[in-house]
């Protein structure tokens, strides 16, 4: 009797207040769920996360020393994939971030290169920024992590100091001179002796990430690994 109420109370609600698939548009899902089956399956997984020197891991290489590293998913122009970060990053739907940090965290508990991570670390947003967009949309992702693979989420201990424009256009060499002195590790007694999984929505040139590593990699007995939602193709 229960689940023929449930049945129709979820056929009312599909009906009046619609719920669609964010890939494809289809309006066949239960609410919970942010993808079709069809497009769930469809995601350009990468299995970085199992393999060493996967390319991901090869961005830092001679850059600074990462212990593991990689990227749940490929970004393609135009893809499922870009789509779900706009609408993470521009669109206010902020569900997306914690669907793409389980994904990411049910990956990293497979993969066994992980274990060793004490603290899932969220790339920070400048104050101005945060405010600006409502939220970190690297936070979301870590809280999307540590619900499915049991870590402490650590978003306090460094500081973003320096407001950038977006890092999407320019060039390395631009990248990188936006992001020197950027963050500084603000609670090192949060960090010291602590292996950290630093976490962020894509990985194209790596130079905010880069930089905000080097800040931990101030505090003693620290180790840096780093997972992304996606990588740029």
């Amino acid at each position: 009797m229960e689940n023929t109420i449930n049945t129709y109370i979820q056929a009312f609600q599909q009906l009046f207040f619609p719920h669609h698939c964010l890939g494809c548009g289809a309006d066949y899902i239960q609410r919970q769920n942010l993808l079709c089956a069809a497009c769930l399956y469809s995601l350009p997984e990468t299995h970085f996360f199992e393999h060493q020197n996967n390319p991901v891991e090869q961005v830092f290489t001679g850059r600074i020393p990462v212990v593991a590293a990689g990227a749940g998913y490929y970004f393609y122009k135009a893809g499922l994939v870009q789509h779900l970060i706009a609408q993470l990053k521009y669109k206010q739907h902020m569900e997306v971030g914690r669907f793409l940090g389980r994904c990411l965290g049910a990956q990293l508990k497979a993969s066994g290169r992980f274990n060793h991570i004490d603290l899932v670390m969220p790339l920070p947003l400048h104050p101005k920024k945060e405010f600006e967009r409502g939220y970190n949309q690297a936070k979301l992702i870590g809280e999307g992590i540590t619900a499915v693979w049991p870590r402490t989420l650590c978003s306090n201990a460094i500081t973003r100091l320096v407001y950038t424009s977006s890092q999407t256009q320019g060039n390395r060499l631009n990248r990188w001179k936006n992001m020197e002195s950027a963050f500084w590790p603000s609670d090192p007694n949060m960090l010291k002796n602590k292996n950290i999984l630093l976490v962020d929505d894509v990985v194209t040139t790596g130079a905010s990430l880069e930089a905000c590593a080097r800040a931990i990699l101030q505090v003693p007995g620290t180790t840096v690994s780093i997972a992304t939602a996606a990588y740029t193709v």
